[in-house]
């Protein structure tokens, strides 16, 4: 049997990432995960992970929770990192 570490570590996405998908549809975790693999299979799903967690950044800055907002940066970035010619197609 799977594992929910399992299962994201086959998605191509990070833990927080996928944390990030969750709290942006307002998913339970398996369901993120799902959704990640999904969009990271192409550029314009990559696009739509990167506006996921912009978005997640924006409304943490709104409702003034600057911890969350300062980790859902680091993620970004490392997400821009690992995925970071999403804008060149």
């Amino acid at each position: 049997m799977l594992t929910m570490e399992d299962c994201i570590a086959l998605s191509d996405l990070t833990e927080d990432e996928i944390e990030a998908i969750a709290e942006h549809e307002h998913l339970p975790m398996m369901a993120a995960v799902e959704m990640g693999w999904y969009l990271v299979q192409t550029k314009e799903g990559e696009k739509r992970i990167k506006r996921m967690i912009a978005d997640d950044i924006a409304h943490a800055q709104e409702r003034g929770d600057h911890q969350h907002a300062a980790k859902l940066k680091l993620v970004l970035k490392q997400f821009l990192e690992e995925h970071g010619d999403i804008d060149k197609s």
